[in-house]
Formats: C-alpha cells, structure tokens, sequence
C-alpha cells in the first residue's frame, strides 16, 4: 500500500501540484488520469522518488519515502518494478538478456537461478519461444510484455507503469491491460498506471484518481465513474461519442 498524505510540489513559483491525497491498495490497479499539464508525471516521479516534494509525506507499508535515508532508499527501489512508456529495452541484446539484467545489476544469484526466474516470467507473459531474439525482431506488443516480464523479475511489491499502451492497436492494448491485471493480482502488488487510454481506465481501473489543474479533483473506482456527476470529469472520460454511448449502455444495465 502506498499513502500520500498532502503532496504538493512547485518549481519556482508555480504550483505543479497541491494537497493532494490517496491511498493506492495492493493487489488492485490504481490509475492516474488527466490532461496534458494537471501534474501526473511530476506527482508520479515524487511517489517513486525522483523528486522531493515540498510538503507531505509518501508512505510505503506505513515508510515514509520523504524521511529515508538513501540507504532506506535503495532498498525500497529495489522492491519498485517499472514499466516505462517507450519499453526501454537495449536493443544490442537478446530478450532473455534485457530479462536477466535487473538481475545482473541488484542480486548474486547464480547464472542458473536467474534463467530459471527469466524463464518463469518469460512464460507468465506468454513469450516461451522469445528468449533468443532481438527487440528489433519482436512486436511493439511483445515489446511491452518484455518489459512487463523485466519489471516484475525481481518480484517487486510496487509496479508502474507509464502510459502502457501507447503506440499499441485497441486490441494489443486490451492483451496488455489483461496481463497488467492478472500480475497485479498474482504478484499481491500495489499497481499504479499512468494513462490516457480510457479503454484501460474502464476495465482495469479498481481505483481512479483524477487530477486538474494540479489537484485531485475526482476518485473512485471505473463503476462509480459511469454515475460520476463531476462535469470536468466527464468531459475529460466520455469526451467521444463511442465512450458516451458506453457510459449509456452500463447505465441502462445497471438500472439507472
């Protein structure tokens, strides 16, 4: 579980973010949405650290991030998987090598050990026949499923993931937000997502916040945004005529 407690950050003086709140619970995907500018990147880069913010506290299991040492501070990254948007995989080598590497780089795990752990997550992804091809050869797709395996072979207790399916087609996207789920709910992991995909925020969305202008303006689960009366929030999710029908339909099936 990840608590954030009165987060604000500025640079100079302008205000990024401000007073902002929540409680990010393990084994559920928990979603940042907003527009260009309302401060998702800046608030994501304070939850993992890479950025002090200027008020509150960001706690993990109780741990308040802000307060650690750096030595505190390693080992917490090392429980923290991430998948980044543009996959940021080393193209010179093979997918098992890009898998292996935050095992190279964080534990002293003997050569076999750690194929045997490449090899496990390799086939969570459904990528069994990959392991001695080039990112280069792959699938954006599978691209993204090796990221995924990368991120999750340390066995992490907190995911990220930034944007996951951008450049993917609806459906890879769908594939993608369905293994998001099921290895959050594998792993027992506390999953935060940033997206604009509103596709995943209705599917995977167990919990939703969604920021304006730097605050928190709205939250809750994808259910509660189908009766959602909050207008900027509705203009932002059911912005096409597709999504609106969709909001339409589960209404109707929901009795309202």
């Amino acid at each position: 579980m990840i608590t954030l407690k009165n987060i604000s950050k500025s640079f100079d003086d302008r205000v990024i973010i401000q007073g902002i709140d929540a409680v990010m619970e393990s084994s559920k995907c928990n979603l940042i949405i907003g527009t260009s500018g309302s401060g998702k990147t800046v608030l994501t880069k304070c939850i993992v650290g890479l950025i002090k913010p200027n008020e509150g506290s960001i706690e993990y299991d109780g741990e308040d991030l802000v307060q650690m040492d750096e030595k505190s501070k390693k080992l917490l990254r090392q429980q923290i998987g991430m998948l980044f948007q543009g996959n940021a995989l080393f193209d010179s080598i093979t997918v098992q090598e890009n898998v292996k590497f935050p095992l190279d780089m964080f534990t002293k795990l003997t050569l076999g050990e750690k194929m045997k752990k490449v090899d496990e997550v390799l086939d969570r992804v459904n990528l069994k026949d990959a392991h001695k091809r080039f990112p280069a050869e792959i699938s954006g797709g599978m691209k993204k499923r090796v990221g995924i395996a990368r991120s999750i072979v340390l066995n992490p207790k907190y995911l990220f993931c930034d944007e996951p399916n951008s450049g993917l087609d609806p459906q890879t996207s769908m594939v993608i937000d369905k293994l998001i789920k099921e290895i959050t709910i594998d792993y027992k992991m506390t999953t935060v997502v940033v997206t604009h995909d509103m596709n995943s925020v209705m599917e995977i969305g167990d919990h939703i916040m969604y920021l304006y202008n730097g605050k928190k303006q709205w939250e809750g689960s994808n259910k509660d945004i189908i009766f959602s009366k909050d207008q900027l929030l509705n203009d932002f999710i059911f912005a096409s005529e597709f999504l609106q029908d969709a909001k339409q339909m589960r209404m109707q099936e929901a009795g309202h």
